[in-house]
């Protein structure tokens, strides 16, 4: 087809120009088209130069007033033209021209429509690259200028001009619309009220006065809505497909015998919520059923997620099976360990430990227990899915915060055995439209009550004048018998950024409470360093521990009442509710004070003021995205999340449902696509192209 066409082999393209498109993710004619503009110029509104500001984009209609060429060290040159109108006068500026040709159409005297992004250079207004079009060849037949239309402007990449792929897609479009087939069902299209992809890609791309309404303006045009749902739709039918896969293939059936399981619910000195009892629930129905369990449990920080794990954990070891815990640090799966040798001692039950700083003598034998099913439990780090590592019977998979690993390495793990049931857990709650594209082919289960008895944490934002009346409190604290974390963002100080660092304040804050122990945690330390640190902390042998983010995660120790944050603006929302999560963990008061510095922005001042008013890490988690987007909140290298082109997770979440509700009607009806050709031709054009889906899992 005419749209897998490679662009270099476009006109006026080659395989140089090529190469910078390519950075854009635009390797075809289909990629062309559905590289789309960011913005909109109407170039029917002719501005006086006197009226505009630095930051609009406008439309001028102006003489050239002068033409001259700078010379800067080490070989630059900027070809400059000073344009006026009689009300003022702006300076456009081109780094990458040919001189002749530049001084031959930029002759003085001549007019243009000059467009494009006016800025400030030392007093004077300029355009960086502009639009020119020679008012002559816009002349009407009384003379008039006829203004040019509506330019698209559309992301670039060094090299580049916006313009030039302006107009590269228009000058194909034109040509290989026609080979754009409609693809979707016609009782979708009918349903959500799309317009046909052809028609669509063209008024996005080409669109007339008339068209640029507000809503079309902001994304939201029955246009924007049928390419924003092609993109969702076809990642959902991939998700879907998958997750229906998993479904047919044959795995564990384990028995329901929960004898252990009720033995182990008489030793707990609490009883499970309703949350606790209803994820069970549906993880042993999961393990009871003979397909493979894909389940993901998220839960806010301090719901018992552990608690439902080992209940699972034990539904497998009562079937004879070999149970895998991954956890993405060697702090974590220490304290997993030590916590379950805790609490399955009492029913002769013995976890092992599996960890890059097992000594090798001990990592052989624990290997030699792996591999012949004598060890049933096994913790451990990355380094569970080493090829060394060889389990007999492996049953149950579970890995502890997902969003550490990448989707590579929980498959890894899962092909240690045959066909395991995989119980996937993160403390960050993740906003609905993530879990529906990142995690959409496994099962879900929500935590969102604590336990009994946890302990509200009350959170406040202090200033730097305030630092004293805080340090004379928190020794107040420690003579009562509580404890304390303080966290910086970095370990050692840094030149190029102004922050506190945690050896620095380590040492000073040492001094500051020298009646008290103070520890150093930080992942740069030697594991035994920070396992007796950790310990140290644990059994209040420190009382105040200054640490990195190395705490983030899974760290749990009941006395700790207060944390201090410095520097908390440099945090996104979902790390400062996880760290927070480290207090209110026992029966005390506990206390979250956000030290930022006075030169925060005021997407900073928002962030923290959320943090004050919300303790609920599902609403928090929802802001985090809408500040941050999809990328940072989740990290997209990492997760499997997929580079959209229009679609936007944050705005878009109802489309996104939609095309999920399709995508599941149409499988229904037709799991193998066998009456939709079409469709699964397009499905699999999708899945193989490297730039339209990320990864799937």
């Amino acid at each position: 087809m005419a749209l897998d066409t490679p662009v270099q082999y476009l006109k006026g393209v080659g395989p140089k120009l090529a190469q910078s498109l390519a950075k854009l993710n635009i390797h075809t004619v289909y990629d062309l088209f559905f590289h789309f503009p960011i913005r909109y110029v109407d170039r029917s509104r002719i501005q006086k130069i006197d009226q505009v500001k630095p930051g609009d984009q406008v439309v001028c209609l102006a003489q050239v007033i002068s033409v001259s060429e700078l010379r800067f060290r080490g070989g630059r040159k900027v070809f400059q033209v000073l344009f006026g109108d009689g009300t003022g006068h702006i300076m456009a500026k081109w780094f990458y021209y040919y001189k002749q040709s530049f001084l031959k159409r930029y002759a003085v005297g001549k007019a243009f429509l000059v467009a494009g992004q006016v800025s400030l250079f030392r007093h004077q207004l300029q355009m960086v690259h502009p639009d020119c079009k020679n008012a002559e060849e816009l002349g009407g037949e009384g003379g008039e200028v006829l203004p040019p239309g509506i330019l698209a402007v559309y992301p670039t990449t060094e090299g580049l001009r916006p313009q030039w792929i302006a107009r590269l897609v228009v000058q194909n479009l034109n040509q290989y619309l026609k080979e754009v087939l409609e693809v979707l069902p016609e009782f979708v299209r009918e349903r959500y009220a799309l317009p046909r992809l052809p028609e669509a890609l063209a008024k996005v791309h080409q669109p007339s006065g008339s068209d640029l309404t507000e809503a079309f303006l902001n994304q939201q045009s029955p246009y924007h809505h049928r390419l924003i749902f092609e993109e969702f739709f076809y990642f959902q039918l991939a998700l879907l497909q998958k997750r229906q896969g998993l479904k047919i293939v044959p795995g564990i059936a384990f028995e329901h015998d929960l004898t252990l399981v009720q033995q182990f619910l008489k030793l707990l000195p609490f009883e499970l919520t309703a949350d606790q009892w209803k994820v069970f629930e549906e993880i042993t129905a999961d393990m009871t059923a003979p397909k493979p369990m894909n389940r993901l449990l998220q839960g806010d920080v301090g719901s018992g997620k552990t608690v439902v794990a080992l209940l699972a954990t034990l539904l497998a070891y009562q079937n004879g099976y070999q149970v895998a815990l991954m956890v993405p640090t060697e702090i974590l799966a220490e304290q997993h360990y030590k916590n379950w040798v805790r609490l399955l001692s009492p029913l002769s039950i013995t976890p092992y430990l599996l960890t890059s700083n097992t000594a090798k003598l001990a990592r052989g034998k624990i290997l030699s227990l792996i591999k012949n099913s004598t060890a049933h439990i096994v913790i451990g780090t990355h380094s569970l899915i080493e090829d060394e590592v060889e389990f007999a019977k492996l049953g149950l998979v579970i890995i502890d915060e997902q969003h550490r690993f990448g989707v590579e390495q929980r498959g890894r793990l899962m092909k240690k055995g045959k066909m395991p049931d995989v119980l996937v857990m993160t403390a960050t709650p993740i906003p609905r439209s993530l879990a529906m594209t990142v995690y959409g082919d496994l099962d879900l289960s929500v935590m969102r009550h604590l336990p009994k008895g946890r302990q509200p944490i009350m959170t406040r934002v202090v200033s730097e004048k305030k630092r004293p009346q805080l340090y004379q409190w928190l020794s107040e604290q420690f003579a009562k018998g509580r404890q304390a974390y303080v966290i910086y963002p970095l370990v050692e100080e840094s030149e190029a950024l102004d922050l506190k660092d945690a050896e620095t304040a380590y040492k000073n804050l040492r001094q500051q409470f020298s009646e008290w122990q103070v520890g150093l945690l930080h992942g740069q330390m030697a594991e035994a360093e920070k396992t007796a640190t950790m310990d140290g902390f644990v059994h209040n042998k420190i009382q105040l521990l200054v640490a990195t983010t190395v705490v983030e995660v899974g760290v749990d120790v009941a006395n700790a009442t207060v944390m201090l944050i410095e520097h908390a603006e440099r945090f996104g929302l979902s790390q400062l509710h996880q760290l927070r999560g480290r207090v209110g963990r026992g029966a005390h008061a506990s206390y979250c004070f956000l030290l930022p510095d006075y030169k925060q922005s005021t997407l900073a001042r928002e962030r923290l003021q959320i943090m004050t008013e919300h303790g609920d890490g599902f609403r928090i988690a929802e802001e985090d995205l809408r500040i941050r987007g999809p990328g940072d909140f989740l990290g997209t290298r990492q997760s499997g999340l997929p580079e959209f082109r229009m679609a936007n997770l944050v705005r878009d979440v109802e489309i996104l449902q939609q095309a999920r509700a399709a995508a599941a009607e149409i499988l229904a009806q037709d799991p193998k696509l066998e009456n939709h050709e079409n469709l699964q031709q397009k499905l699999s054009e999708q899945l193989s192209s490297r730039n339209r889906l990320a990864q799937v899992g």
